[in-house]
């Protein structure tokens, strides 16, 4: 650890006095003494009084992260019991008797800010949002090693700029411990076989934070049409036709994620023939579905905060309401629109001012019967308001 004390301003004091584990970049810390990436350091205030313990990581944004908020060493047998406490939770308190597939390490929520792994069947997937854990790999994979005995250990760096590395996203991943999975992984989400790629892309192909909501789904969608917008590679979907819905639609910009979503409903023994998968911009094909007359009982939209197709732009803020404004007149009266946004900055009452005037252009009403979060394996602290981002609402048209 830096003996000499890295200070901090009045506004991070009274952040960390608050329990926020963030020290974001100010004229303060730009008076810091020069230091690597992964750096324990003390921060103090002005006047030497010792306010945390925290990893650097000069030149980001969040130059750095609160460790503990008292002096600690960051050795193998303090990462060994993040580690553990972190699974304890998970086998405690959260219902994975189906599932394979989760999040044992969810960064701040687990009290390793910065720092994710994930487990798909007997492989982990460690993703790295700050240079400062960097250093400290080889304690996380001897401490995953110990407390998991997993085949394998994959790594994944996640830029800040992933739009940018959208189109050149393969080879994003390396292999920290063990063997390599050879092509897609099988995994297990509520009972539901789901592939995975563990190499190639900025993400895996599932993203657990929803699997409470798809399971949730499963008990409504039985007998129904749905209609999945921005379905990716379909976990939704495929959670929606096990469950016995009529006829699932699935609609997708890229064509290799819905090829992807049709391998999952094979790897389900599910007929992707009797399902439709319709490529194309969501906005379009919504306008081409109303032209033919279609109609459905359930319409879900899982959109990215921010995407491009072709000259359309699509952003959480005014993008929703126009996606709703569109939707609606597919859905039957009575049927369920489901609508969920992982953006951190637009909080729930912002995201019910978009369904509001989506509804409103419609001229249609909407009744909120359900508002979930993500999955327990992403728990948060309450001094951290930026870790409950995902936003889940369910509402009925009148």
């Amino acid at each position: 650890m830096k003996e000499s004390a890295f200070i901090v301003g009045p506004q991070t004091i009274q952040m960390l006095q608050l329990g926020h584990p963030w020290v974001i970049a100010d004229r303060y810390t730009r008076k810091w003494p020069k230091a690597r990436a992964g750096e324990v350091i003390r921060l103090a205030d002005e006047n030497g009084r010792p306010l945390a313990t925290a990893l650097l990581d000069p030149g980001d944004r969040v130059v750095a992260r609160v460790l503990d908020f008292a002096p600690m060493e960051l050795n193998q047998e303090w990462v060994h019991a993040k580690v553990q406490q972190a699974l304890d939770l998970r086998q405690r308190h959260l219902d994975l008797d189906d599932s394979n597939a989760y999040r044992l390490i969810n960064g701040e929520g687990d009290s390793l800010p910065g720092l994710t792994v994930d487990r798909y069947g007997d492989y982990l997937m460690v993703q790295l949002f700050s240079r400062a854990w960097r250093p400290h790999l080889p304690l996380v994979v001897s401490a995953l090693q110990k407390t998991l005995e997993p085949i394998g250990i994959y790594e994944k760096f996640r830029p800040q700029q992933t739009r940018k590395l959208a189109e050149k996203a393969n080879n994003l991943s390396r292999l920290l411990y063990g063997k390599t999975v050879s092509g897609r992984l099988r995994v297990l989400e509520n009972g539901i076989n789901l592939l995975v790629d563990l190499e190639e892309g900025l993400n895996t192909g599932l993203f657990s934070d929803q699997r409470d909501n798809r399971r949730d789904l499963m008990r409504r969608a039985a007998g129904a049409k749905v209609l999945n917008l921005f379905a990716y590679t379909g976990a939704f979907s495929v959670a929606a036709a096990a469950a016995g819905a009529a006829r699932v639609t699935s609609v997708d910009a890229s064509a290799a994620y819905l090829e992807w979503a049709r391998d999952n409903f094979e790897a389900n023994r599910l007929n992707p023939k009797r399902h439709d998968f319709l490529v194309g911009d969501c906005r379009k094909v919504l306008k081409d579905l109303r032209r033919q007359g279609k109609t459905f009982d359930i319409v879900i939209m899982d959109p990215p905060s921010f995407s491009t197709v072709g000259k359309s732009r699509f952003t959480t803020a005014g993008g929703t309401s126009d996606l709703i404004a569109d939707a609606l007149p597919l859905l039957e009266r009575g049927g369920l629109l489901i609508t969920s946004s992982n953006h951190q900055k637009v909080d729930l009452a912002d995201y019910l001012k978009e369904l509001r005037r989506g509804a409103l252009a419609a001229g249609s009403a909407l009744k909120v019967i359900a508002n979930f979060g993500q999955s327990g394996d992403f728990p948060y602290p309450v001094t951290f308001p930026e870790g409950r981002y995902l936003k889940y609402l369910i509402s009925i048209k009148d």
